[in-house]
């Protein structure tokens, strides 16, 4: 009273068996381009201080890479947008850092008159060789311009560096990106509210 073909029962199978495949292929995110880290909020208002202070807030994605996980020629891109004010004859310094290790300094830039201007930073960088500090290599650069609300002028500089002594990645690296102002000044102040991470290459 009840028939099957043997034929049935394996195409059943084959059927169960395919339909119900997972794949557990791990796909490293840093081999790949594109985005890495989006902001969703503004960060901490700078202002008022001389204490070392990070540009970044939290949001979407990460900012660590994992021991080992660097390549050769891998390519980074940092786009910040922001609002900047400051009074008369300041100073302000941005480092790019992972962890204490200083990838790129703008040692102390002159900085004054600024109200409600905007701001941006680029900052791009590429993995030149892998290894502990001595042997790894990195290349950084950096550009920060703002437009002055006053007469549309724009100001602003560059900085670049290669750290070839103190760069590590053999270990995890957290990218961050910080300001110092040269004097506590009520009418210092500087934020980001956009800050984009992109793999590049």
């Amino acid at each position: 009273w009840f028939f099957c073909s043997w034929s049935w029962i394996t195409n059943y199978y084959t059927y169960i068996i395919v339909s119900t495949h997972i794949d557990l292929t791990y796909t490293n995110p840093y081999t790949k381009t594109g985005g890495l880290f989006a902001q969703t909020g503004n960060s901490t208002i700078i202002t008022n201080t001389t204490v070392e202070t990070t540009l970044i807030n939290g949001g979407v994605g990460t900012l660590t890479v994992p021991a080992n996980g660097f390549s050769v020629g891998d390519s980074f891109r940092c786009v910040f947008g922001g609002v900047l004010n400051s009074a008369n004859n300041q100073t302000i310094r941005i480092r790019v850092k992972t962890g204490v290790i200083i990838l790129l300094d703008s040692g102390i830039q002159s900085i004054s008159n600024s109200t409600n201007d905007v701001f941006s930073l680029n900052i791009d960088f590429t993995i030149r060789a892998l290894g502990a500090a001595g042997a790894a290599s990195i290349v950084t650069l950096g550009t920060f311009h703002y437009t002055k609300t006053s007469n549309a002028s724009i100001e602003g500089f560059a900085f670049d560096v290669v750290n070839n002594t103190t760069f590590d990645t053999t270990i995890s690296n957290t990218l961050d990106v910080t300001i110092e102002w040269g004097a506590a000044n009520a009418a210092n102040s500087i934020y980001s509210d956009i800050f984009i991470l992109n793999k590049t290459y």
